[in-house]
């Protein structure tokens, strides 16, 4: 693993700043080794803290908070490397989906090494404290039970106190993002994510009035051929209509994990070349690019695969704190799948791990799919597994079998798969491509590559093949890190929609975002429909129409033209100028017509998603 501070401020006033900042966020952390300690303190009477059991009480508690403080030194070490940040909500994620995060990292890291290591560093600290007598194990003054209530109030009142009155927006302190996330601490970054799982976007973010937002929103979403036919003023819903006969086109989506663009031979962008490290490690797919509709300006809606899923099927901005997906009465929206399903077609969402993870089953089979996942295969079926499940070529091999079956029934089908493979620890099987497994993820890369290749081989001796149209895009980007908080680089992701038998090849150059498939995707259907998306159709969208959503869960991006702006918790609104091909990235005055815009896209979900107005049309 490789470090560089060259996108760090190292100016002497900004690293001062950063020590500062982390010193008060480290002793914030600390406070919370209080809580325990000081209700042992409460409840023990006072002869005990004079006997053996008290001292192995005490040399117990220190063990356990210096290990936790050691194993938290590893544990942020190898999270930067990943994600460039210190713990932030996928850490919380990961402590929920325990089984499929310690599967990963103990295939990821040398874990046999490392807890060695934490046992020998903690062991070697305690053992310093207790021969230094830094603990005190014995008490000389007796207090009475009020007495020592008042002691833990007050002893207490830090660490709350803590809370209240500090949050990570004191690590605001530069505009570089390295910066920011170098001062904080890793313990309290962990705490503040748990409390910001849900954010009123009300309450957090910047808002103007409701009728203005809608009047200026269904500007943006009308198109010439729909017209808004909801009683509500705030309803988007509107009738799409096609002109001729509808077509009945299979559809398949492969949702490949974590693919950026700049890891295809054929990215006109320099930036980030390093990272192909001069290896065509994608040759499958840049051949694609050749013979498909490939969108080579298309951004991610976020940097999980939640935030894909969110994006592709409900086709709207992302939400701020947790992804749709996972939030309670994320049941029955209005989604891609229920558009098929109007349409008669037979839908199923494909995984190779188990879809309980991330609440991927409960939101798919509550919004209209059928559920096929590790669960449900057949050991002959499965070849090779790592932490997150089977690999690439089997998940394929079953959704060969799906497709089959839907043929066979004369059903026409919506198949929505999501690949693994991708995805640290990076093993696949053996002698399927030149780079050993688990080596990095460049050969996970590579691996998919050669997975999609077999499967579309095999695809084209089916009779459903010439009838079908394949639509492959990441579900989110390789990496989130920057200089600015959404460094907006690292979300452009690739998508190609391979039809020979039925689309033409074309580069389509139009910035454009995951909302956009699904409306794309049905405009080629030439399908006439009743919407709440608030993606449009890329190929006749207009040049002024042209926008893209990203966002993490705290900060929600919205790209138009050269700009970015930036919606901030405590209603702040940043905005950068950038370029496309380079990771130049300058400071703006806000430009209020552009604001007034992102405003309205975020602020109106929000409230559609809240008033239950973004279900579907069974709902109202």
């Amino acid at each position: 693993m490789g470090y560089s501070f060259s996108d760090v401020d190292l100016n002497i006033l900004s690293l001062i700043k950063v020590l500062f900042v982390a010193l008060v966020y480290d002793l914030s952390g600390a406070t919370y080794f209080i809580i325990p300690l000081v209700l042992y303190t409460l409840l023990v009477p006072r002869k005990v803290f004079n006997t053996k059991i008290h001292k192995i009480f005490f040399i117990t508690f220190y063990t356990i908070a210096v290990g936790i403080i050691v194993f938290n030194m590893f544990g942020e070490w190898f999270f930067w490397d990943e994600f460039k940040v210190r713990y932030n909500f996928i850490a919380v994620d990961y402590l929920v989906y325990t089984s499929e995060v310690l599967n990963n990292i103990w295939e990821s890291y040398p874990m046999h090494y490392l807890i060695a290591a934490n046992v020998l560093i903690t062991a070697g600290l305690v053992y310093f404290i207790v021969k230094k007598h830094v603990l005190i194990f014995k008490t000389e003054v007796e207090l009475s039970f009020i007495s020592k209530t008042y002691r833990t109030l007050i002893l207490w009142s830090i660490p709350v106190l803590s809370m209240l009155l500090l949050d990570l927006s004191f690590s605001d302190i530069s505009s570089n993002q390295y910066n920011k996330e170098l001062s904080k601490n890793g313990i309290y970054s962990l705490f503040a994510a748990f409390r910001n799982s849900e954010l009123d976007y009300n309450l957090f973010y910047r808002t103007q009035d409701s009728d203005q937002n809608f009047k200026l929103l269904k500007s943006k979403l009308l198109t010439d051929n729909s017209e808004y036919i909801g009683e509500h003023p705030y309803d988007i819903k509107r009738k799409v209509s096609a002109i001729g006969a509808e077509k009945q086109h299979n559809v398949i989506f492969i949702t490949i994990e974590s693919l950026s663009y700049y890891y295809l031979e054929g990215n006109r962008s320099t930036y980030k070349e390093k990272y192909r490290r001069g290896k065509n490690i994608t040759p499958y797919l840049d051949k694609l690019t050749n013979e498909s509709l490939f969108f080579s300006n298309l951004y991610a809606n976020g940097t999980r695969t939640v935030r894909g899923i969110e994006a592709l099927t409900t086709a709207q901005p992302p939400s701020p704190g947790r992804s749709i997906v996972k939030k309670p009465n994320c049941e029955n929206m209005f989604t891609i799948g229920q558009v098929f399903a109007e349409k008669g077609y037979e839908n199923k969402f494909l995984y190779g791990g188990y879809g309980y993870f991330d609440n991927m089953n409960y939101y798919f089979s509550n919004n209209g799919f059928d559920i096929v996942d590790l669960a449900e295969m057949e050991d002959d079926e499965v070849t090779f597994t790592n932490a997150w499940g089977a690999c690439d070529e089997d998940m394929f091999g079953r959704l060969l079998r799906e497709s089959d079956e839907s043929y066979a029934n004369n059903q026409p089908f919506f198949n929505f798969m999501l690949t693994v493979s991708n995805h640290r620890p990076f093993t696949y099987p053996d002698d399927k491509v030149d780079i050993p497994s688990g080596d990095s993820r460049h050969g996970a890369i590579q691996y998919t590559d050669y997975a999609i290749q077999k499967f579309m081989a095999e695809a084209k001796t089916k009779p459903w093949f010439d009838n079908t149209i394949f639509v492959i895009v990441a579900d989110h980007c390789a990496g989130s890190a920057g200089s600015v908080q959404l460094p907006i680089h690292e979300y452009q992701i690739p998508l190609w929609i391979y039809a020979p038998s039925i689309l033409s090849p074309k580069k389509i150059d139009k910035l454009c975002s995951q909302v956009d498939i699904a409306p794309t995707l049905f405009q080629m259907l030439n399908w006439s429909y009743e919407s709440k998306f608030y993606g449009k159709d890329v190929l006749t969208m207009k040049p002024e129409e042209e926008r893209a959503f990203i966002g993490t869960y705290q900060s929600l991006g919205y790209i138009k033209s050269d700009t970015l702006t930036i919606l901030h918790p405590k209603k702040e609104v940043t905005q950068y100028k950038f370029d496309r091909f380079t990771s130049e990235v300058k400071p703006l005055t806000p430009d209020p017509s552009i604001v007034d815009e992102a405003i309205a896209y975020y602020q109106s979900a929000y409230y559609l998603y809240v008033n239950k107005m973004n279900r579907s049309t069974e709902d109202n």
